[in-house]
C-alpha cells in the first residue's frame, strides 16, 4: 500500500511540475514586452502621454482664441456704441433741401458734335 501511495505521490508531483512549466511559459509570453500584454500596456502608455501633450496644446490654443475673441467683442461693443451715438447725433441735423422742381433739368445731357476729319469720310 505504501508503494502505491508513493507512486501516486510521485505522479502527482510530476503532473504539478509539468503544469507549472506550462503555466510559466504562458505567463512569460503574456508579459513579454514586445508581443504580449506588457507591450500593449507600454504602447498605450506612450499614446496616453502623447494625447496629454496634444490636449494641453489644444487647451492653450483655445484659451488664446477665447482671449482674442473677448478683446474683439469689446472692440465691437465700443464701435457699436460710437455708431449709435453718431446716428443719434444725425437726428439733430437740419432736413436736406428738397430736390429740384424740374426733374428734366437734372437729366439734361450736353451733346457736342465731333469735328469731321478727312480720314472719317473714307
Amino acid at each position: 500500500m505504501a508503494l502505491i501511495s508513493d507512486v501516486l505521490l510521485i505522479a502527482g508531483a510530476l503532473g504539478a511540475a509539468f503544469y507549472c512549466y506550462i503555466l510559466s511559459r504562458r505567463l512569460n509570453r503574456f508579459t513579454n514586452l514586445e508581443k504580449g500584454v506588457g507591450g500593449a500596456v507600454a504602447v498605450l502608455s506612450v499614446q496616453v502621454d502623447e494625447m496629454t501633450k496634444a490636449l494641453e496644446g489644444a487647451r492653450a490654443m483655445s484659451q488664446n482664441s477665447a482671449d482674442s475673441l473677448e478683446a474683439l467683442t469689446k472692440r465691437a461693443e465700443t464701435a457699436a456704441g460710437r455708431i449709435e451715438l453718431i446716428l443719434a447725433s444725425l437726428h439733430d441735423l437740419p432736413e436736406p433741401a428738397p430736390p429740384c422742381a424740374d426733374p428734366l433739368q437734372e437729366r439734361r445731357v450736353r451733346r457736342t458734335r465731333r469735328p469731321v476729319v478727312a480720314e472719317d469720310r473714307l
